[in-house]
């Protein structure tokens, strides 16, 4: 079967044959339509479909989702790099199996993993791919598949499996609920002796940059992942400055699993942005020709988890980097 337009689809099974039977014929309608087909799946379900497929499972490129799911923007990212790729720049559809890795997450990067699903509605609106992302509902907590229904504009599931609630809500709206429970629950700040604070203001970005890279010395952190600290804070300072009034504070800790940096601003005057003016904040891939707009979206490529709270009185921008 082929259709026209971006189609996302959640699958909602409970047993080995559940899983084949929704991704099988998939799959095979793809490769009959010379569509690109990409299967990121655990690696029992990988091998349940190369056993299904049988000779066509050659022509379909398999990954294991504990090697993609890693970070949803840096997850987002490499989706978009590949369908860009694999789609001749649009000119051919890609099929994607995409089966996000949930255990193991805290409760806060599985409401990141939850906006991630619906974030993708918007980052691929204008393309013609199709992504269908299984839920693996013997194993899957109540708050994972309680939204499957809000972040999927279409969800299947198979005989055995039970079916999921929730009604789609635009990307956008839902953004905006993910947001607010952020405000009312956030992640706590890690703490482990006092923080670094460091304040800085226009063309002072330096100091900032040095402070990082002088407590993630002393923490012991491997020198590439110092690196990507330092790039990422030295993104969010200069996010702050340019929106922010023009200075702000940098605060640095940590716990036994988290280093913390905390960028803070006041706002300078401006209005809370709406989220579909700010490009989801830097959910989406930027324009790469685009002079601006890179800033957050590079923060959290390079992050392990991103939160943040932008308002009218100023922004709180936490980019957490794992021990």
């Amino acid at each position: 079967m082929t259709r026209r337009g971006f189609v996302h689809q959640a699958l909602c099974y409970a047993s080995d044959d559940g899983f084949v039977a929704g991704t099988a014929g998939f799959v095979r309608d793809g490769l009959a339509a010379d569509d690109a087909v990409l299967a990121v799946a655990a690696v029992h379900n990988i091998a349940l479909l190369r056993d299904a497929l049988g000779a066509d499972a050659r022509d379909v490129e398999f990954i294991d989702a504990r090697d993609w799911y890693h970070h949803p923007s840096r997850t987002l990212g490499m989706y978009h790099d590949y369908c860009t790729a694999r789609g001749e720049g649009g000119a051919r559809r890609v099929r994607v199996i995409g089966e996000p890795v949930w255990t193991g997450r805290t409760a806060a990067e599985t409401r990141e993993w939850i906006r991630y699903e619906s974030v993708i509605n918007a980052a691929f609106a204008d393309s013609g791919h199709w992504i269908v992302c299984p839920y693996d509902a013997r194993v899957l907590p109540a708050d994972v598949l309680g939204t499957v229904g809000r972040t999927h504009p279409e969800v299947t599931s198979s005989a055995t499996a039970p079916a999921v609630g929730g009604r789609y809500a635009d990307p956008a709206d839902f953004y905006a609920e993910c947001s607010e429970l952020d405000r009312v629950s956030p992640v706590p700040l890690a703490a482990s002796g006092a923080p670094r604070t460091v304040a800085f203001t226009r063309g002072e970005s330096v100091a900032a940059r040095l402070a990082v890279a002088e407590y993630a010395r002393r923490c012991g952190m491997a020198e590439d992942r110092a690196r990507d600290m330092v790039a990422a804070v030295h993104e969010a300072v200069v996010n702050a400055v340019r929106f922010g009034g023009g200075r702000g504070v940098l605060r640095v800790s940590n716990d036994s699993d988290w280093v913390v940096c905390e960028v803070t601003d006041t706002g300078g005057g401006r209005t809370a942005p709406a989220v579909r003016d700010t490009g989801f904040l830097g959910r989406l891939p930027p324009d790469p020709h685009a002079a601006r707009g890179h800033g957050l979206w590079v923060a959290r490529q390079l992050s392990d988890l991103v939160t943040e709270d932008f308002g009218a009185g100023g922004a709180v921008l936490r980019l957490h980097f794992r021990r």
